[in-house]
């Protein structure tokens, strides 16, 4: 899964690639639990750091209900971080895919995320039969609201009190991309 963008500045020449993850991916997977920097607003708390050896032993964090893919831009040869997946269901057989992204600090602001996400939802609507993908974010967080838009995602709406962080509860906005929506890759190539 390869994608790359020429209309941005700097980035031209950048490939985004998804992966699955291998053995020694889980030393990033360790530290994204014992090191809060490396997560930013996500930051729920220190995590055991050996539940990500234990899982990639079950299933390469490869599941049917939720998975995993290393994000890797390909002329450096390195892992820029992850993308996840995890199905959930409205009413009915009405399922989906909640996607979400982390890149370690010196990827970020390099335009990875946008495409690692577009990619992942390439992915998932080519091997999966859902119609809908949906990310959420943090109000505070413009960096990714612009990335999960130039995905091709639309904003929904806000969830009140969605999420318990730093001490209380906050609210999260809520982005969709349906699979007969436009191309991301369309509108940044300008085709």
């Amino acid at each position: 899964m390869h994608g790359g963008d020429t209309s941005m500045p700097g980035t031209a020449d950048l490939t985004v690639a998804l992966r699955p993850v291998t053995e020694p991916d889980l030393a990033m997977f360790r530290r994204l639990c014992v090191e809060p920097e490396l997560i930013g607003l996500d930051w729920a708390g220190f995590r055991d750091a050996e539940a990500p050896a234990r899982r990639f032993a079950v299933d390469g964090y490869l599941g049917e209900d939720d998975g995993r893919l290393i994000v890797e831009v390909e002329q450096e040869g390195a892992a820029a971080g992850l993308v996840s997946y995890t199905s959930g269901r409205y009413a009915g057989r009405a399922s989906y895919w909640e996607i979400g992204i982390v890149l370690l600090p010196p990827w970020r602001g390099r335009g990875i995320g946008w495409r690692a996400q577009a990619l992942l939802c390439d992915y998932l609507f080519h091997h999966t039969p859902a119609q809908r993908i949906q990310a959420g974010t943090h109000p505070e967080n413009v960096a990714e609201q612009r990335a999960l838009e130039k995905a091709g995602f639309q904003l929904e709406g806000i969830v009140r009190a969605s999420e318990f962080r730093a001490g209380q509860w906050r609210d999260g906005y809520l982005y969709s991309r349906l699979r007969d929506d436009p191309s991301p890759w369309a509108a940044a190539t300008g085709g």
